[in-house]
């Protein structure tokens, strides 16, 4: 038992590095590309944090949403942050199992770079929309009485950079059309509709991604048209988005080729496409080596079929298939 525990334990170790290194190389190209996704991050943070500035509470606006569903009340509101914590750090585990599961159908690297581009997109779109018009936040810190409904004038520049973290970003207000938290949810949950390989998780996500925006709206956090309008935008970002973008190799066909540049592209079709005028050139030899050079197609098949073998079965070696004679 320990011995294959240790055999078992090498080969994880052996496939991590290996899956390390390609990541890597991957890496090293798409740098640039991941580090101005992850600022934008940051950016997005600094323009939530920066409308709060300007929030001026207020009556709540009449919303279908509220009077559809019961408020669950300020205590619950932690319903919706689990949902979001559950969703966002399953996405995460799995856009990394490529590191320790055979089934490979992506590169990490590349996964989130499209994730990230998803991100940035609908974030962009979200600045403009909620800095265009003010409305006064329905959840309940920004609410008229309470102390953070608004922020008082900033001592300095390095009050607004920092944000607050994560204080900043839990209890902001202003930010509300459309909802930051039905973004990440529906970016993660359609990325995995299209690189997943479990159905019932696919049902299971899109039924999640539901759940957390009934939750979003019964805990009030945000109004209806938050939700509504991240469900139709995301969706249509993420669509033309994707089509912008080269579309990521499939690595479920056995070929552990890294996507580095169009010349390696050029390079490694070239090699493919000589392997199999090979293997054709090979399959020509072991046809004249069993049935003569100058017997045709049809007299082969037939004297294959004669001896007890199949047309179809080319892959057999020239001992396996050695003829009778005649």
């Amino acid at each position: 038992m320990t011995i294959y525990i240790a055999r078992e334990a090498t080969k994880l170790w052996r496939k991590v590095g290996a899956e390390t290194t390609a990541e890597l190389q991957l890496l090293l190209e798409k740098w640039r590309l991941l580090l101005a996704g992850l600022v934008f991050q940051y950016i997005h943070g600094l323009a939530a944090r920066g409308v709060h500035y300007l929030h001026q509470p207020g009556p709540l606006l009449q919303d279908l949403g509220f009077m559809a569903l019961p408020e669950l009340g300020q205590d619950k509101g932690y319903l919706s942050e689990s949902v979001f914590t559950f969703i966002f750090i399953s996405f995460l585990l799995w856009s990394f199992h490529p590191f320790v599961y055979h089934s490979k159908r992506f590169y990490t690297v590349l996964l989130w770079r499209r994730v990230l581009a998803f991100l940035v997109a609908s974030q962009f779109l979200r600045i403009i929309t909620f800095y265009s018009t003010q409305l006064p936040g329905p959840n309940y810190h920004c609410r008229e009485g309470s102390k953070l409904a608004t922020l008082p004038p900033p001592n300095n520049v390095l009050e607004v950079l920092l944000i607050n973290f994560p204080r900043g970003v839990l209890f902001g207000c202003g930010d509300l059309i459309f909802s930051s938290h039905m973004i990440f949810t529906l970016v993660f949950v359609r990325t995995y509709h299209k690189y997943g390989s479990k159905r019932f998780i696919k049902l299971l996500a899109w039924l999640m991604a539901i759940i957390q925006s009934l939750l979003i709206i019964g805990s009030r956090k945000h109004y209806s048209v938050d939700v509504v309008v991240a469900w139709y935008t995301v969706n249509l970002v993420v669509f033309f988005v994707d089509t912008k973008l080269p579309e990521m190799p499939d690595r479920t066909n056995g070929l552990s080729l890294l996507p580095v540049s169009s010349k390696d592209k050029d390079g490694r079709m070239k090699e493919e496409l000589h392997k199999l005028e090979k293997d054709s050139r090979m399959r020509e030899e072991f046809h004249k080596l069993l049935n003569g050079n100058t017997v045709d197609a049809t007299d082969r098949r037939q004297r294959v079929q004669m001896n007890g073998k199949h047309g179809e079965d080319l892959n057999h070696t020239v001992s396996d298939a050695t003829p009778t004679d005649e």
